[in-house]
């Protein structure tokens, strides 16, 4: 067997190949005296059918099994003398011209990138600062009130945060249109389920009240056929409902799983509760940047088909989304080139990120394993049972292990780049709305 090495571009690679078709045949009859032994075949004992025959029925099938095996242990024995580290599967082709001693071939693949990690002296990154106070408890509480809003049938014209339930009809130019209508349909008035201009109109009616209006929708409405149209639409309020929101009491208290009802407990549990997601929406924060930074100080090339693999994972896991929420795939067929950017960054990202590790030796400890799954476990009321759950799988605890990984690798981004703290806008951190 032979191997030569030829390079065509930055990361892929071809190998010419060369096996014996002596070697060929030699494994091929091998192989056809195993299944000798095994086919059953009519007029003949079991293992006695005669070799010619056995040839004769599986002989392309023996050669080509062989032919693939040897195929496959050249080309590793190749690779690996020439200590190259290969990217996803080799495609092989034939070479033309004969040959009466040996098959030619080529293989054609990509080869991981070989790369220094970048400077990141010159990285700016700007470290979110958030103290939870009274005031950020108090926010938490009145968005959990809201959470569990009950509402009440109020004898006045609706106003924002009211439900209202109505009919409605819309026309255009005179004509009922697709997904126009609707009966005793409910919405809170501010909350945005309606365009701005439908819900003004619904604002300051009655409980039986009706009226007809025009309206437009916007320019970018998601149904073409109605984008920028101005149509009419014929409203009838039947209920008009008043927000109620819960007091802040025992009550409420256990409601949100405190079994005493104790209000100052719930409050501690907020507040514990709350640093925690706050630290963790920092860290997200922290570790997009941290990930911007690496992608920038290090403009790799990828392998093309580390990219296919990812983007194939990609559509499965949208896929397996849609199914989930009721949606028929074949309904809606999913196209490789929407995933195509995610992938290449996630493949660049995952290549920059071994590449640190190793060179920076970033390995997660298990200590530092430990520690995450125990704060983890925190937030669930028994945490040793969690604990247990963890470590009782290794694919659980290999999670964590990644992600303690990537905390290695921002504390090493953040003591090289330029690091400022910049005080946190609560609501925007945590990615609310008040209302």
């Amino acid at each position: 067997m032979e191997a030569t090495t030829a390079q065509a571009n930055e990361l892929e690679r071809r190998i010419d190949l060369a096996i014996a078709i002596a070697d060929i045949e030699k494994d091929m009859e091998q192989r056809l005296k195993r299944m000798g032994k095994n086919i059953k075949m009519a007029g003949f004992r079991p293992g006695k059918v005669p070799f010619s025959i056995v040839k004769q029925q599986y002989g392309d099938q023996a050669r080509h099994e062989a032919m693939a095996e040897q195929l496959d242990r050249v080309f590793a024995e190749s690779v690996a003398a020439q200590k190259l580290r290969v990217a996803g599967y080799p495609r092989i082709e034939p070479k033309t011209g004969e040959n009466a001693e040996q098959m030619e071939f080529t293989a054609i693949f990509e080869v991981y990138p070989e790369f220094t990690p970048g400077d990141l002296s010159t990285a700016e990154v700007e470290r979110p600062t958030l103290e939870v106070g009274d005031a950020e408890i108090e926010k938490t509480l009145d968005i959990l009130r809201k959470q569990r809003v009950r509402f009440d049938n109020a004898e006045r014209a609706a106003a924002t945060g009211d439900r209202v339930v109505i009919d409605f009809l819309g026309k255009k130019d005179g004509v009922p249109f697709q997904g126009g209508e609707a009966k005793d349909y409910p919405f809170v008035l501010g909350q945005g389920m309606m365009l701005p201009d439908f819900e003004k109109a619904v604002e300051g009616c009655n409980a039986g009240e009706s009226k007809t209006f025009d309206m437009s929708f916007p320019e970018d409405y998601f149904a073409k056929d109605l984008s920028g149209q101005t149509v009419q639409f014929e409203i009838t309020v039947k209920q008009v409902q008043a927000p109620r929101l819960p007091d802040v009491d025992a009550d409420f208290a256990k409601q949100m799983g405190v079994v005493d009802g104790d209000v100052a407990k719930m409050r501690a549990e907020i507040e514990a509760n709350l640093k925690r997601e706050v630290k963790k929406r920092i860290e997200g924060k922290l570790k997009d940047q941290v990930m911007e930074a690496l992608l920038k100080a290090n403009p790799i090339s990828v392998p093309a088909a580390l990219v296919d693999m990812e983007v194939e994972r990609l559509m499965q896991s949208a896929r397996q989304d849609m199914e989930q929420r009721g949606m028929k795939t074949k309904d809606f067929p999913i196209q490789p080139e929407w995933f195509t950017d995610q992938a290449k960054r996630r493949v660049s990202l995952g290549l920059i990120l071994a590449e640190v590790v190793k060179t920076e030796k970033l390995q997660a400890t298990p200590e530092q394993v430990r520690a995450m799954v125990e704060e983890s476990a925190q937030s669930y009321e028994q945490p040793e049972e969690v604990i247990r759950w963890y470590y009782a799988q290794p694919q659980r605890l290999g999670e964590v292990e990644g992600v303690a990984i990537e905390n290695n690798v921002v504390e090493w981004v953040l003591g090289k780049a330029k690091v400022t703290d910049k005080a946190a806008v609560f609501d925007e951190l945590m990615g609310q709305q008040q209302q």
